[in-house]
């Protein structure tokens, strides 16, 4: 059963507007109004659950009459209810109105993925010293762990968010986050594999110049931009519809982690054209992740919306 939990705090004036609304549709249940129950803001409390599908409708109606700006509204997922009655209503609705997203729930994930604590750089360094590792060892299997490892997909998906909803903030301080993240990370790679080359730690197979890892990730062409554009589309998809296995497989099929630190090792190398091929692909799958989740955000909306509204239509028949 796939409901959300409304918690709320209404202005008394606009309690029974509010009460109104939400009995007026039949996909909303056990709500509760408790009079004078809150104290911070001042105002009645109250909580319903509601299917998925009604949940959009909903809470642009609550945005309409304003309980935003005079009170407050809490959304959460329900993991679990016992309710026959319910049971009977989803079983009546369409199954594109039962699993409709709840676009602001989604969007509030990405901003919230969008915040850049000292965490994500910390992260993005080690990453690129992992990668470095896979690198000189010609490891497949460790720059995979340093995919999966790396963080920069959230301020990615954080900049496609800014720019649909053309929010500049959010887009500079994802572009910021990336540049800085990527330019440490590269940093810090460096010096690691200029010790490990003083040192002579790396595969002596590298060392021959056979290099199959590098080699993937220095050379941008047709298939990096493919494999790009849809990982962006699975990327944005899975955010939408919570799939996370799905998500983890976007980290470890996009070049950027992989790209930074060859940019490193082969700066540390003095492989000055490897070098600018990493660079190249670096810049290409960001560039292409963001449009296609920017492209691929609009066009999931539209097709939902569209979706619902036919669905709606239809049952009304």
């Amino acid at each position: 059963m796939d409901l959300v939990h409304f918690r709320m705090v209404t202005p008394p004036a606009l309690t029974q507007q509010t009460v109104d609304l939400l009995t007026a549709d039949g996909r909303v249940l056990n709500l509760v109004v408790v009079k004078s129950a809150a104290q911070e803001p001042v105002g009645d409390a109250l909580e319903c659950d509601v299917m998925r599908g009604a949940a959009n409708g909903v809470l642009a109606g609550l945005h309409r009459l304003g309980i935003d700006r005079g009170g407050s509204i809490a959304v959460d997922d329900v993991d679990m209810m016992f309710s026959q009655r319910a049971e009977r209503i989803e079983a009546d609705q369409p199954r594109t109105l039962v699993h409709t997203p709840l676009w602001a729930a989604v969007e509030a994930h990405i901003r919230a993925e969008g915040t850049y604590l000292p965490s994500f750089y910390l992260f993005l360094v080690i990453a690129g010293l992992i990668g470095s590792v896979g690198i000189m060892t010609n490891s497949q299997i460790l720059i995979v762990a340093a995919m999966v490892v790396g963080p920069e997909y959230s301020a990615i998906t954080s900049i496609a968010l800014g720019l649909d909803r053309g929010n500049r903030r959010r887009v500079r301080d994802g572009l910021r986050a990336l540049t800085l993240g990527f330019l440490l990370a590269i940093v810090v790679t460096l010096g690691f594999a200029a010790l490990a080359r003083g040192a002579g730690f790396q595969s002596e197979a590298f060392e021959l110049g056979l290099r199959p890892v590098s080699h993937l990730i220095n050379t941008p062409d047709f298939f990096s931009v493919v494999v790009a554009a849809l990982a962006g589309v699975v990327g944005i998809v899975s955010l939408t519809e919570a799939r996370g296995s799905a998500l983890l497989g976007v980290f470890i099929s996009v070049t950027t982690i992989p790209a930074a630190s060859d940019i490193a090792v082969s700066i540390a190398f003095a492989d000055w054209h490897e070098a600018w091929g990493s660079l190249v692909q670096l810049l290409l799958n960001i560039v292409v992740l963001v449009v296609v989740g920017v492209l691929t955000l609009r066009l999931q909306r539209r097709i939902w919306r569209r979706a619902t509204r036919r669905t709606a239509a239809t049952s009304q028949e």
